[in-house]
């Protein structure tokens, strides 16, 4: 079947997660992905931890279906190889220090002089420009410049997200800008600069909280793991010490779940309880009420009281259910990629296209495809061994 990023190239001086996942998801789509690594170690990310056969777990899962070139760029023969590689590509995506492509003639106005078609997507901490264009940026840092920490956690103590939202967020945004710059350049045949900044990628992810807090309105409080404005939402622990996560979104519902789940029709009426915003304002004494009931209960009658009223429910699932979802093994939403250790289980991109399947190609080994790229470039086996002795490659 035809992928819709067939034969399209993507070059990326990548490291970390936000670009590499962005283009990741490129290569899903079918694009040539040219993971551009430091000769030796390549991009530092491949040494966070040893959890998968003795890689790292952010690597394996950013950097499948992706080829390996290491090149040095700070010597010329690398960085001439690297403009030739551009001049057959249709994008390059960098998240490098802020400024470090441009000062070696790799920013946008250098590059679309010569490549009028090429796209260069730029993924930063704070954008290109502005007062703080040349901070270094990290997930965690991010988060807590965005906002996302205040809201999120406990009363006592504010949490990050247990993954990488930050980078992800960005990363996300970097690939809908790119796929969005390949449809613009079919229609005017020029390439695009995209800048995409981690804290404006965040920002716009909270942006409930924000209009929530808006003209100086107090903020959502945190509240772990309950939603901090509706109630009922949120754990609730049934009487043999599982937690069930449950959800009230209207009055039809809430009437539904007094009559079927708690069997007390009065209490639909009660004038504490009978707006969310009053059920909000008493949740303490609600919540006694509704823990009560459920301490008579095993986790299974109350999923089912739950869903023979039509209430949204979930159990809190530890990461080793979720490795045995039987959704998702319904859905054949795993399959098995290679990697330099070994053949691993990887998920499936979200989102299934009866026209093509995914490219679920394996995850490289550092510089694996340094001299097979060479060679298209031109280069002759007596220059890739040149390289090689130097330390370019």
């Amino acid at each position: 079947m035809t992928r819709p990023l067939d034969g399209i190239t993507v070059v990326s001086l990548e490291h970390a997660i936000a670009a590499p996942f962005c283009t990741r998801q490129l290569a899903d789509l079918g694009a040539r992905v040219i993971k551009v690594e430091r000769p030796g170690a390549g991009d530092f990310a491949r040494a966070y931890d040893t959890r998968v056969k003795g890689q790292a777990s952010h690597f394996v899962w950013t950097n499948r279906s992706k080829e390996s070139l290491t090149l040095d760029l700070k010597q010329p023969g690398a960085l001439a190889a690297l403009k030739d590689l551009l001049g057959k590509a249709d994008v390059l995506v960098q998240n490098l220090a802020p400024g470090a492509a441009a000062r070696m003639g790799l920013g946008f106005d250098a590059l679309s002089q010569v490549h009028r078609r090429l796209i260069v997507c730029d993924i930063s901490g704070y954008g290109d420009d502005g007062p703080y264009r040349d901070k270094k940026a990290y997930d965690l840092l991010i988060q807590s410049e965005a906002g996302f920490l205040s809201v999120t956690g406990t009363a006592e103590a504010p949490s990050k997200a247990g993954n990488s939202v930050a980078d992800i967020a960005a990363g996300m945004y970097a690939y809908t800008n790119i796929l969005s710059a390949l449809l613009l350049r079919g229609r005017t045949g020029r390439g695009s600069h995209i800048d995409v900044s981690m804290l404006e990628s965040l920002s716009e992810w909270m942006s409930y909280p924000l209009y929530y807090a808006f003209e100086g309105a107090p903020p959502p409080p945190r509240t772990a793991a309950a939603h901090a404005s509706i109630y009922p939402y949120g754990p609730f622990e049934a009487g043999d010490g599982a937690t069930i996560m449950l959800g009230l979104q209207n009055e039809r519902e809430w009437k539904a779940f007094c009559d079927v789940v708690l069997q007390n029709a009065a209490l639909a009426v009660d004038p504490r309880f009978d707006s969310n915003a009053r059920r909000n304002e008493h949740r303490e004494a609600l919540g006694t009420i509704i823990l009560s009931l459920f301490a008579t209960l095993t986790a299974a009658q109350v999923v089912a009281r739950l869903d023979e009223a039509q209430i949204a429910n979930a159990r809190m699932n530890e990461l080793a259910d979720l490795w045995a979802h039987p959704q998702l093994k319904a859905r054949q939403r795993w399959q098995t990629v290679g990697t330099p250790a070994g053949d691993i289980p990887a998920l499936l991109p979200p989102g299934r296209n009866n026209e093509f399947h995914y490219r679920m190609g394996p995850v490289p080994a550092v510089g694996q495809h340094t001299d097979s790229i060479l060679r298209e470039l031109g280069q002759t086996e007596e220059n890739i061994a040149a390289l090689r002795a130097c330390g370019a490659i």
